[in-house]
């Protein structure tokens, strides 16, 4: 299955359910209590690129102005997740300096890679961008910090929930009933094939953060460029 068809796939299962009004809601964005916190390798989203993702979103608030529409400071594509986002996990727990070592470590010989982010895909509590890479960077990437984490000892949760194959970025999640579910369809069908834009990945972020990477509950612990590749040399494409 290519990574297209496992978006188109996606998006199958989850009209049947949105269609009935069967959104499954986020009730953890409805309180304050909510201390699931977790490791997280990223990268951020260009302005460019968000700044259409947040056009996109205001029109998609017209018919679900209840919804949890992702700010443009919190946009972001997970390399992978460490740690997993659980409840009671700090910073005090581990010995962070140790994780950024393996980081820098783990990325030593990784090369800058593209991402192109066309249309849009969903699943039963969210809208999420389509992302494509260009070659097999990330993946590779993505198998070198893997195997260097399991060389460390170092407790990590990566693929504990899934195993990480996409270049996906979630924008919206449902946490309220949904308003008019035919609309909404209608909707993602036409942002279906939307392009966004392409940009090169030039460095990552290791972020202690929240489920849903909310800026004022997010803490950049190191920053890590990337080496560039000339032959996959883009620069962020507007069209």
């Amino acid at each position: 299955m290519t990574l297209q068809e496992y978006y188109d796939t996606m998006r199958q299962e989850a009209f049947h359910r949105l269609a009935r009004g069967e959104a499954q809601l986020d009730f953890q964005l409805q309180t304050m209590q909510d201390d699931r916190r977790g490791l997280t390798l990223r990268a951020k989203l260009p302005a460019p690129i968000a700044a259409r993702v947040e056009l996109m979103l205001a029109d998609f608030q017209q018919i679900e102005p209840e919804q949890y529409y992702y700010p443009a400071s919190d946009l972001h594509l997970t390399i992978l997740s460490i740690i997993s986002c659980r409840s009671g996990f700090t910073l005090d727990t581990i010995d962070s300096a140790a994780y950024q070592h393996a980081v820098r470590g783990s990325l030593q010989a990784s090369s800058s890679f593209t991402v192109t982010y066309t249309g849009v895909t969903a699943s039963a509590n969210a809208i999420i961008l389509q992302g494509t890479p260009a070659d097999e960077g990330l993946a590779q990437l993505r198998e070198q910090v893997r195997s260097y984490f399991q060389r460390t000892g170092l407790p990590q949760s990566m693929d504990e929930r899934y195993v990480l194959q996409t270049a996906h970025s979630t924008v919206l999640r449902f946490r309220a009933p949904l308003r008019n579910p035919a609309r909404l369809l209608e909707k993602i069908e036409a942002y279906q094939h939307h392009f966004f834009g392409s940009f090169e990945v030039e460095a990552l972020e290791l972020v202690y953060n929240d489920w849903y990477h909310r800026a004022p509950n997010t803490l950049v612990l190191e920053t890590y460029p990337l080496s560039k590749d000339r032959q996959h040399e883009a620069a962020v494409d507007l069209r």
